[in-house]
């Protein structure tokens, strides 16, 4: 069943102020919620005294200045002339971005793909284009791009025939097994530093995420970016990409909800089978927490099966509670934290998940101790004591 059949509105009003909100902040949800309500706006910019520096501080922390001036322009004479220059100035410089961006991504995929090495953006220009139909009306400051395991060797190899060099060197055993383990390589160029993500799996395997890079591409959709046509997630993944990727960011970017809402908002999303891949996955939980996010911050209408899960899953409400806190600080959080491997253990729904996370966290080497301590093959297996010690000396700092 389609997304419009099964979509059921809640929020029939503007997303109100809450208590300790400040007015910048309610004003910037204003902008960015998913049904724009221009009296709304109008309304907060009249009734409620703005920081203009503040705002728009804010909107580049959360990285949603396309929609912020998109939003503000209309409203123009109400801004103090110097902050809507500033303002615009700051968009056309992501315009510009975006665009050259867009660019590079193209001569990058037409490279590999005359190698015969199949990739896919799925981030980037490539989300832009799907959710909003404009590479520009997005913020992004590099280009990701899907390969399969088996491929990562070749196209690290080409893209060092475009200049591209990568941020870590491993030897062939490392190498090996971070690619069994691991799940990028970061890429520098003469244009700057770490510029292209090349990604062989959505989030490092500890995490114990299993989408399949292999099917993703089996079930890829066609995008046009730069008149070419390219392959990219189908919705239905998209939507499970999007939610872990911001769960795993502990949705400290705006922006990572608004992409969510312009995706589940859509009438071509499948929600039968979206919801039943999130029960394969364990992944019901953390997509509930985030559209609850975007229900009560942007006004996303909750679709049935997540008003169905809410019934029974308390935990996700309360998840959603303490994010929210999160959000509306508007500040980094603490990914190398004892609170924060709790938290990703809280986001799964079932224990099997948690403990898989656990088990693969303790136990699996990363780049950290690769580079700490470089080890002869026959001595290899010694990088997970190297692992757990480095792990308990990281949480003993931190506690």
């Amino acid at each position: 069943m389609a997304a419009a059949a099964e979509l059921r509105p809640v929020l029939n009003h503007p997303v109100d102020a809450r208590p300790g909100m400040t007015p910048e902040f309610e004003l910037l949800l204003a902008c960015c919620a998913q049904s724009f309500n221009g009296s709304y706006v109008d309304q907060i910019i009249s009734t409620r005294r703005c920081d203009w520096n503040r705002l728009i501080s804010l909107a580049e922390h959360h990285r949603v200045i396309p929609q912020l001036y998109r939003s503000l322009a209309p409203h123009r004479t109400q801004l103090p002339d110097r902050h809507f220059a500033a303002l615009r100035s700051i968009n056309e410089d992501n315009a510009r971005k975006a665009l050259w961006f867009t660019g590079e991504l193209v001569r990058v995929l037409e490279h590999l793909e005359a190698r015969g090495i199949r990739a896919m953006p799925y981030k980037g220009p490539a989300l832009a284009q799907t959710l909003y139909g404009d590479v520009t009306a997005r913020e992004f400051s590099d280009l990701d791009i899907l390969v399969c395991p088996e491929d990562v060797r070749n196209a690290k190899a080409a893209l060092a025939q475009l200049g591209y060099k990568s941020t870590i060197e491993l030897t062939a055993r490392s190498e090996r097994a971070y690619i069994s383990s691991g799940y990028e390589y970061s890429f520098d160029s003469l244009a700057g530093p770490h510029l292209l993500e090349l990604q062989w799996r959505i989030v490092p395997r500890f995490y114990s995420v299993d989408l399949d890079a292999a099917i993703l591409f089996e079930r890829a959709e066609p995008v046009i970016l730069g008149g070419h046509s390219f392959s990219t997630l189908c919705l239905q993944d998209l939507l499970l990409v999007l939610c872990v990727h911001a769960a795993k960011h502990v949705w400290v970017q705006l922006s990572w909800l608004c992409d969510l809402a312009a995706l589940a908002g859509s009438a071509r999303v499948d929600w039968d089978a979206a919801w039943r891949q999130a029960h394969r996955l364990g992944l019901q939980r953390i997509v509930a927490v985030n559209l609850l996010l975007a229900h009560d911050l942007l006004g996303l209408p909750l679709p049935l099966p997540i008003q169905s899960w809410l019934k029974k899953d308390r935990v996700s409400e309360i998840l959603k509670a303490e994010m929210l806190q999160i959000i509306q600080r508007s500040s980094h959080y603490a990914t190398e934290s004892i609170a924060y491997f709790r938290l990703m253990m809280r986001l799964r729904e079932r224990r099997r998940d948690r403990f898989r996370f656990l088990w693969r966290l303790l136990w699996t080497p990363s780049i950290g101790e690769w580079s700490a301590m470089q080890l002869p093959e026959q001595l290899f297996p010694l990088y997970r004591g190297i692992r757990l010690f480095r792990l308990a000396r990281r949480f003993a700092g931190h506690a």
